[in-house]
């Protein structure tokens, strides 16, 4: 009867420790979520540009710190090298060339490790980089390069709307905003993203904003 009760209880501990396991949060995706979360905040809440500045710049540090831990990790490589973009496009001017390049680097590690990390956002990231520096001979810009790549990000998330928003813009930046509207009509409809609140209504009043445009 005891040895009964003792494998009972055994059994019962094992199963709660089981469930622990399970429910234990996993560091990497709670530090990504925080990147993401300070990310939002600083893109879409923070209206000061020499604040805006610095909050970037503090956390690239944060985001390369998280790459550096996880090297393997496609995920942080990606959103260090978006950290990096969007700290390249607040800063502006020839010295923010350099960002963009490390950047670049980041986005081409990440496809090396898994082009499907993240739905894609390294081509859709990487595309956008490609649309927006100058080209040659001040920067590596490239239209057609930017095409391809913001295409195979669509090829892999054909709904979100991040991948849709940005070929639409690119679209745009081409003066072919007609071509665009069936891009932001999907963008729009795209689905919430779990712990993605702040990015979803930020990137919401940009596509209404081209779609805007796009109509006019």
């Amino acid at each position: 009867m005891k040895t009964a009760m003792l494998a009972r209880f055994t059994l019962i501990c094992s199963a709660l420790m089981t469930s622990v396991a399970f429910a234990a949060p996993d560091p990497f995706e709670a530090d990504l979520a925080l990147v993401q979360q300070q990310w939002a905040i600083a893109n879409y809440q923070v209206a000061d540009h020499a604040e805006q500045k610095r909050a970037l710049e503090a956390l690239g540090e944060t985001a390369h710190q998280l790459s550096l831990k996880n090297p393997t990790r496609a995920e942080a490589l990606i959103w260090e090298g978006i950290v990096l973009s969007t700290y390249a496009g607040v800063k502006g001017g020839l010295g923010a060339l350099g960002v963009a390049k490390k950047s670049r680097s980041l986005f081409e590690r990440a496809l090396k490790i898994d082009p499907q990390a993240l739905q894609g956002s390294a081509y859709t990231s990487l595309g956008v980089l490609y649309s927006k520096v100058p080209g040659f001979p001040i920067g590596f810009g490239d239209d057609d390069k930017a095409r391809e790549l913001l295409l195979k990000a669509l090829a892999i998330n054909a709904d979100g709307i991040d991948p849709n928003y940005f070929y639409a813009q690119f679209l745009c930046d081409q003066d072919h905003c007609a071509q665009a509207l069936p891009y932001l009509e999907k963008a729009a409809k795209a689905p919430p993203r779990a712990g993605r609140e702040v990015a979803d209504q930020g990137r919401h009043r940009e596509v209404l904003e081209l779609m805007a445009k796009a109509k006019g």
